[in-house]
Order: structure tokens, then sequence, then C-alpha cells
């Protein structure tokens, strides 16, 4: 299935306990500030699309939902932007399928753009960890 489109839909977003658990035990982590991203290939063959994501904000750095909630939507649109143009046509050539959480780990609520320049770079270290 070829992604052209810059939707966000619910088949994208990871939300089944099961999987999450599995990905929390099972996946592997790396650091790129202000994410802390966590992967893992997924054996699912049913997986509608490239990658399922989840998105978490901790109520720890960021008390009001204000906050933890403008920092959620900046990140989801900047997925959402990028996801179609590296991303998805990349997994795709692999044929891998992943699981990915996304960590909001920065001490400060950081402006789109920022977040859109890390993002990307998570985007090309995520593809070189699934090609190893």
């Amino acid at each position: 299935m070829t992604v052209k489109t810059n939707y966000f839909k619910k088949e994208e977003r990871l939300c089944s306990k099961k999987l999450l658990d599995e990905l929390f035990k099972n996946g592997s982590s790396f650091l790129l500030y202000p994410f802390r991203v966590t992967w893992l290939i997924s054996l699912d063959s049913q997986q509608a699309f490239p990658a399922q994501v989840v998105i978490a904000v901790p109520k720890k750095r960021f008390k009001h939902s204000i906050d933890r909630n403008l920092i959620k939507r900046r990140i989801r649109e900047a997925y959402r932007l990028h996801k179609s143009t590296v991303f998805y046509p990349a997994l795709q050539d692999n044929g891998k399928k992943i699981l990915l959480a996304l960590s909001y780990v920065g001490t400060k609520a950081h402006d789109f753009s920022f977040i859109e320049k890390k993002l990307k770079a998570v985007f090309a270290d995520c593809l070189k960890k699934v090609e190893a």
C-alpha cells in the first residue's frame, strides 16, 4: 500500500495494549534529543501501514496538560507531514513493518521547526537501525 496523502489514520497509531507491552519489553531504543525512540520490527503481516506509532509526553516534566498536548500536536503534525517522503517509502522498499514509540524527553516545549528537524533525524537513524 503506497501512502501519498498526509493523513494520520487510526491504523497508524499504536493503541493495542498487547503490542505496546511487546514494544517496551522487547524493543530496542536510542536517544536523539528531545526524543527517546523505541522501535521493534513487527511480525504482524496484517498491519496496514509500514509503521505504527505512539507519542508520549511525560506528566513528570510537563505538569499542565495544555503543555503536553501542545507538544504532542507538534510531534503528530511533523510526523504526518514527513512520513510519506522518506520514512514510509524506505520501509516499504525493505518490506519491513515496525512499531515505534516517540517519547519526549526534553525539559521545555520546543517550537515546531526544531521538532520537525529532529524528527527527520529520528527517521534517518531509525531507518539505519532497521536496515542493520
